[in-house]
């Protein structure tokens, strides 16, 4: 019999709300996240929205001594970790250190910190340089200061796949349970709101030009544009099963039940993209089939080219209209490798909450598309089980299937 991995705690740390409760209103009214970036001037950029956490003083989470050592995602990373583990009632110090792992997703690296050490550098000269640098600007840190701050022995990874990243954590932690490990803090965040790392961002050439904080990030839309960057994302708490029921749990989210990850072939074969071949891959190692999806959640790009290839694959796997489609993620922007983790979290409270949040800001999506895209207001219903897709740039793709926990 295989080993099931249950979700018992979340992290979330978004644009449009901290902590899992406000998020979740926030999805549910439409409260969005996305303004004019404030952290420096943008008016002379050619993008000047962001899906900006707000709010969050840094010095009531964390002790002092951490400050000096940690770039923006990492801080946030080790508050989402301390939350998730705190709504799954874990004491770390009660439990076994190598029995406890953490995966974590990142994309984007120290952004912030690298930088204005690299300022200091230029500027001041080497003495000048904080000896952190070492190591704060490196993907792999979140997993490396969670673990040393929760004593965190067992198997641990960090795993770099663009905003299918955090996907694939998950995949990770949940295959890692299943090898021995007992419970895993996995998920991702990002940030990069620096001027250089904004300046990177447009550069990539998908970002929205768009000054309308609710018409800028429009997916499967036909006026869609681009999409609108943002930071932050979650952090899970994954048990096995048999041994999370024996510890007594006070509320279980859901299970993963799914996972897979595929790469899209070059762009010139005259093959299609991996996105469908990923799903399909998931539904079956959680063996289902797409008639058991009562959910997707979709990448969402917000560019006509990758909106199309989605709702392609979508349609073909489903059937046109075959299944409803959302995507929340409207209201925070693209969160890189915390996109995917937030869908999951997303995903698991419409499962307990019976109602699919909607897709806020679309409104012309062209029928050829074939989607039963949720807009405007949530959906009730009794979802069981959800499938969430994330594509990364360069041809990254996951998928991960979470259903209803029922005992």
């Amino acid at each position: 019999m295989s080993v099931r991995t249950l979700v018992t705690g979340l992290g979330v740390v978004a644009p449009n709300g901290l902590g899992v409760e406000r998020y979740w209103e926030a999805v549910l009214e439409g409260r969005s996240g996305i303004a004019p970036l404030t952290r420096f001037d943008v008016s002379a950029y050619p993008a000047t929205l962001a899906g900006q956490i707000q709010d969050l003083l840094i010095e009531d989470h964390l002790p002092s001594r951490l400050l000096p050592q940690t770039d923006v995602s990492t801080r946030f990373a080790l508050i989402a970790a301390e939350w998730a583990l705190g709504d799954a009632k874990v004491d770390p110090s009660t439990m076994t250190d190598y029995g406890m792992g953490v995966v974590t997703a990142n994309a984007c690296g120290g952004f912030e910190f690298t930088h204005r050490e690299f300022r200091k550098l230029w500027t001041q000269g080497s003495k000048s340089v904080s000896v952190y640098e070492s190591f704060a600007w490196f993907y792999a840190v979140n997993t490396g200061q969670i673990s040393i701050r929760h004593g965190m022995r067992g198997p641990s990874s960090a795993l770099v796949a663009e905003q299918a990243g955090g996907l694939d954590a998950i995949g990770h932690a949940r295959r890692t349970i299943r090898r021995g490990t007992p419970l895993m803090v996995t998920g991702g965040v990002d940030s990069a709101f620096d001027p250089w790392g904004w300046a990177s961002q447009i550069a990539g050439g998908g970002v929205s030009r768009s000054t309308d904080p609710q018409g800028a990030y429009l997916p499967f839309d036909r006026a869609a544009s681009g999409y609108v960057p943002g930071e932050g994302g979650a952090l899970l708490v994954l048990e096995d099963a048999e041994l999370a029921m024996a510890r007594g749990l006070p509320e279980v989210y859901g299970e993963i039940c799914g996972y897979a990850s595929t790469f899209d072939p070059p762009p010139d074969s005259g093959r299609p993209p991996g996105l469908r071949r990923a799903a399909e891959l998931a539904l079956s190692d959680a063996g289902l089939a797409p008639d058991d999806v009562d959910v997707v959640f979709a990448d969402a790009a917000g560019r006509p080219d990758l909106d199309r290839a989605e709702a392609e694959a979508i349609r073909g796997l489903f059937g046109a209209h075959g299944v409803p489609v959302t995507a929340p993620k409207t209201l925070t922007g693209r969160l890189y490798s915390g996109g995917g983790p937030l869908d999951v979290v997303t995903a698991l409270r419409t499962l307990t909450e019976g109602v699919i949040p909607p897709t806020y800001g679309p409104s012309d999506v062209p029928r050829e598309y074939g989607l039963d895209l949720v807009v405007d207001e949530p959906r009730e219903g009794r979802p069981g089980t959800a499938l969430i897709l994330a594509r990364g740039r360069w041809g990254f793709n996951a998928a991960v299937v979470v259903r209803r926990f029922t005992g």
